[in-house]
Formats: structure tokens, C-alpha cells, sequence
């Protein structure tokens, strides 16, 4: 019989064509139709939580996922710096407030007199790791890098979660947090504790868990360190960050850190940069020879970049067999990271990388003697690569 709507629209067809689908609903097996609306409702309760778990902030996805350990490793790069230093700081809090045991872990050494500086005034308690094994707990949390490395057997360990603002491929087994275009990591676990409603500031403190001014202090100053003062690789985060930490940090700490004293070695190793220096162009490259502190590089690429006329440097020196490169960049035609690689990318056993502004990377010895250009080889060699990658002519 055929059904039409009252209006003649051809409502009625439409009715008539759900007849078949309510008959073949009539006909399945109660217990059958029972498990499918459980199935249909496991799934929507399921989306749900998968929704509401996706929704949650980081801060609050990494709290809870540090609760369900009764200890962390929290591993910082090889010879830490203060952002380094004081995400590792943020993330042993977090771990503290949730009743989990955490171990503030690093490779290498702490030499330059900033890190010296921080880790001092700041009192952190690290221990240093020259293997796997050493690790305190199975469950590793990485800091300011995303891939561990630096001590034996570091290429097996798989940390849980990965917080960090360096390009790269690592990520955690359960949370990963990489913001490339931070300038700091120390933003990042700043923002964590806004998403954890903690509070910043001597004045607010009865309204809820607040930060110590220690962990505000080091915050601040992470940041300060990795954006050379809120002038280089900033972005928006950074400034609102420093402007949630402001109110709880202590200043007589934060000018102890800031203005440590300098080694000898490093005021020379700064002297001969400069006066040692190759300059074409807008470029400059320095051998500043054995160092004993790996540091004074860096140190001495920021101190040459700040002569007149040089928009883009590369100071590298030698330590313990191995050459060190430090570059710096304020030339927006030299993305200073792509620079050193390329600039050793067929050297063997040689690595570089880095930001925009700023980049390092090794190379044996052995491997620097084997590097020849058409004006030179070696170390000469190795300073017409760099002349060459920093003008382009990789491309």
C-alpha cells in the first residue's frame, strides 16, 4: 500500500522506505541488540574521554601522567645550561606535588661560570651520569632536548615524556611537548604552572599553591639566558611568561646568577676572537686554539658578534681531541643552525645543528686535518667552508 503525507509532499514514501530497516531491527536477536547498544555506547563513553584527555592542557596531561610513577629521572642535555636547569627544576616540582620521588640527572660537566652561577645560588642538587645504568629510574623525563645522548647507552633509553623548544626528531613514549618556535624551554614549564593554577608573587600566596621564589628566579632567568635578554628567538610566550614569573621572583638571587665572575681563561679566550679574528665581508671566523673551558667559545661568538660591522660569526677551538664550533647570527640571511651543518655535512663522525640565531657542533680532530677546500686545507680549509656556508654558496 502506498503512503503518502497529508500534503501530498512525498513524506509518506520516505516513511515507507524505513520500513524495511525497522523490520530487520525487529528481527535480530534481543541479546544481539543488547551488545550492540553497549558496543554504540562504549565507543561514544570512550570518544568522550578521548576528548576530554585531548582538551586537557599540557601542564595537566603531564601532572597526571607523573603521578603514575612513584619516581622519575628528569635528564638534562650534556652540560646543562640554566634553561636546562630550570625546566628540570619546574618538572621536579610537578613530579614533588603529585607524591612522586624525582632525580634531577645530567651528562658532561657544568664549566661555564653562568651555569656555575646557577646551579650554586639556586642550590640544585644534580647528579651526573656516565651510562644508562645510572639513570635513577626507569621512567625518564627529557628537558630543553628531545633526543637523550651524551653517555653511554643513551640511543636505548626511551623517555615517557619529552619537554623542549630545540628542532629535532624524539619524542616521548606517553607525552611530548616540542615547541619550535619558543625561545626557551623555561617558558614552556612556565606555562605549565598557569594551566596548574599556581601562583606567582609574595602577595598572592594565601589564594593558592604558589611558586617558590627559587623556581620563579630560575624560571626568569632561563628564559633571559636562552633569548639573550628577550632580544633574540623571542616569541609572544616569552614575554608573557616573564610577566606571570615577575611578581615572584628574588632579585637579590636573580643579579648573583646574572653577574658571576669570569675565569682567565675565558677573558683570553674572548681576546683572541677578537684580535685574532678573519673578517670578509659581514662575516667572521676564529681559531682561538686548545681551550680548557669548552664555554669560552660560545662566550667568545657572543663577544664577536657584537663588533661593528659583523652580522654573522663562527669561533671554534679545541678540547679533549675534539674541535668545538659556536656560531651566531643577527644577518637574516644566515640561519646559523643550517650554516654549521652543512659546513661539516661530509666530514665523518662531525654534527652540527641549531636555531636561526645561533648553533654548535663537534668535529675529531683527525676528521678536521682530512677537510680540503681550493684555498687551503685543515683548519684553513675549515675556515673557507664556514666563509662559504655563512655567504650561501651551500645552496
Amino acid at each position: 500500500m502506498r503512503r503518502r503525507g497529508a500534503d501530498g509532499d512525498g513524506f509518506g514514501d520516505a516513511v515507507l522506505a524505513l520500513d524495511p530497516v525497522a523490520e530487520a531491527v525487529r528481527s535480530l536477536d534481543p541479546l544481539a541488540v543488547s551488545l550492540l547498544v553497549l558496543a554504540v555506547c562504549g565507543v561514544a563513553v570512550a570518544g568522550w574521554w578521548l576528548f576530554r584527555w585531548v582538551r586537557r592542557p599540557p601542564g595537566v596531561r603531564l601532572r597526571n601522567l607523573l603521578e603514575s610513577y612513584d619516581e622519575v629521572a628528569v635528564l638534562l642535555h650534556p652540560n646543562p645550561d640554566p634553561d636546562a636547569m630550570a625546566c628540570a627544576m619546574g618538572i621536579a616540582e610537578i613530579a614533588s606535588s603529585v607524591g612522586t620521588d624525582p632525580t634531577l640527572q645530567f651528562p658532561g660537566e657544568i664549566r661555564h661560570q653562568e651555569n656555575r652561577a646557577f646551579r650554586t645560588v639556586l642550590e640544585l642538587d644534580l647528579e651526573r651520569v656516565e651510562a644508562a645504568s645510572e639513570l635513577a629510574a626507569d621512567a625518564v623525563v627529557l628537558v630543553d632536548h628531545n633526543t637523550p645522548r651524551g653517555f653511554t647507552g643513551a640511543q636505548l633509553v626511551e623517555p615517557v615524556a619529552v619537554v623542549d623548544h630545540h628542532p629535532g626528531n624524539g619524542t616521548g613514549t606517553e607525552f611530548t611537548d616540542v615547541r619550535t618556535d619558543y625561545g626557551a624551554a623555561s617558558t614552556i614549564v612556565a606555562e605549565y604552572f598557569e594551566e596548574l593554577d599556581v601562583l606567582a608573587g609574595e602577595t598572592e600566596r594565601e589564594a593558592g599553591p604558589a611558586l617558590s621564589p627559587a623556581l620563579a628566579t630560575g624560571l626568569l632567568y632561563g628564559i633571559q639566558s636562552d633569548t639573550n635578554r628577550l632580544t633574540r628567538g623571542c616569541s609572544w610566550a616569552e614575554f608573557d611568561a616573564c610577566g606571570y614569573l615577575y611578581d615572584g621572583i628574588d632579585e637579590d638571587v636573580l643579579d648573583r646568577i646574572a653577574n658571576p665572575q669570569v675565569s682567565d681563561d675565558v677573558l683570553k679566550t674572548k681576546a683572541r676572537a677578537i684580535t685574532e679574528r678573519r673578517v670578509e665581508g659581514s662575516f667572521a671566523v676564529c681559531d682561538v686554539g686548545a681551550v680548557d673551558n669548552v664555554d669560552a667559545i660560545s662566550q667568545a661568538a657572543d663577544e664577536l658578534l657584537q663588533l661593528e660591522g659583523v652580522t654573522a660569526v663562527a669561533v671554534y677551538g679545541e678540547y679533549d681531541g675534539t674541535i668545538h664550533v659556536s656560531g651566531r647570527s643577527r644577518d637574516d640571511r644566515v640561519h646559523m643552525g643550517e650554516t654549521l651543518r652543512h659546513a661539516v655535512s661530509d666530514v665523518p663522525m662531525a654534527n652540527a645543528g641549531g636555531h636561526a640565531r645561533m648553533g654548535g657542533g663537534q668535529i675529531p680532530v683527525d676528521h678536521l686535518q682530512a677537510i680540503e677546500t681550493e684555498d687551503g686545507s685543515g683548519r684553513e680549509g675549515f675556515d673557507e667552508r664556514l666563509f662559504a656556508a655563512m655567504a650561501g654558496k651551500w645552496r
